[in-house]
């Protein structure tokens, strides 16, 4: 699915279709943060700038070709292109769903809000962290589309990354809410939905 450009290079249509989902996110993304309310406490900036290097140099690997890691992971076929269409566009639609239930108390940094509430509605009442499902949902998609093996180095940075992130969200958590955020930890997993075993 490779056309030429009036400059004489490639451009795979299926990928710049991935970017162009990427980016309509990122807009909505920027509007809706607008709409945030206070911190009362915060992971410093040094922690939040090594998940955003984590992050970008996640999605850069797994759109961008990289040399010598351009072998194919899965067949050029239309029916995989469409497959990680599907999975990236889902996700995305997952992420405002979850954006809009959680409103006000979103942030990109780890905080605790002024007034903050523990929401447990709309896809909160299944996983703990849905965005985060979304985000790597949309990897996924896109990692797909490209079928390349230097996207799956994408996938597995943003993995760690989100991994990390999980770990320091939760337990900024569980000191905000105590016993509540343990029950709700109790009855819900943390990226697919699943009760997790009483030990």
């Amino acid at each position: 699915m490779l056309i030429h450009l009036p400059g004489g290079g490639p451009a795979n249509i299926p990928l710049l279709v991935s970017m162009a989902g990427w980016v309509l996110f990122s807009g909505y993304w920027s509007v809706a943060a607008k709409s945030s309310s206070p911190a009362k406490s915060s992971e410093s900036r040094a922690s939040r700038r090594v998940h955003e290097l984590l992050v970008n140099a996640a999605l850069l690997l797994v759109l961008l070709p990289v040399r010598g890691l351009t072998q194919r992971f899965l067949p050029e076929a239309s029916f995989v292109v469409w497959a990680g269409l599907s999975i990236q566009a889902a996700s995305g639609l997952l992420g405002v769903w979850a954006r809009r239930h959680l409103g006000s108390y979103w942030s990109g940094e780890i905080t605790i809000k002024v007034d903050h509430r523990l929401i447990q509605s709309g896809p909160y009442r299944f996983v703990r962290h849905p965005i985060y499902t979304a985000m790597l949902g949309m990897f996924v998609g896109t990692a797909i589309v490209s079928g390349q093996l230097h996207a799956i180095l994408g996938l597995v940075m943003v993995a760690f990354a989100y991994w990390r992130k999980i770990r320091l969200e939760e337990a900024n958590l569980r000191n905000a809410f105590g016993e509540e955020y343990a029950g709700y930890r109790r009855d819900t997993g943390a990226l697919v939905p699943g009760r997790r075993k009483a030990r």
